[in-house]
């Protein structure tokens, strides 16, 4: 089961890297989203959660750690925003330039 996990995290982060490195701005918004769920599938991976177990330290002699949760969770704001603020920014160059091509962008006189 980990080499399948981690097969899945190798083709989330290549095929973001690929789309993010393409000449169009929709698929760099495409290729930001998949490296995001990959970096939030791999911290939560590395947190090794215990089923069952009480989240804070108590009675029981497993609990499971916070810490990856938390900041998963905080992966996923930051990585809604980014995709937000991406797509915006997207749409804004579409509507300035008529096109979404990012390499041959001219500067107006």
């Amino acid at each position: 089961m980990e080499l399948l996990y981690a097969i899945l995290l190798g083709v989330l982060t290549s095929c973001g890297i690929y789309l993010i490195l393409r000449a169009r701005t929709f698929p760099v918004v495409v290729g930001l989203t998949l490296l995001s769920y990959a970096v939030n599938l791999f911290l939560f991976a590395a947190g090794r959660l215990a089923t069952g177990a009480p989240p804070v330290i108590g009675r029981a002699a497993v609990y499971a750690d916070p810490l990856p949760q938390a900041l998963v969770l905080t992966a996923i704001v930051i990585g809604f925003a980014l995709t937000a603020f991406a797509l915006i920014l997207a749409l804004r160059a579409l509507g300035v330039s008529g096109h979404d091509a990012v390499d041959d962008r001219k500067e107006n006189p």
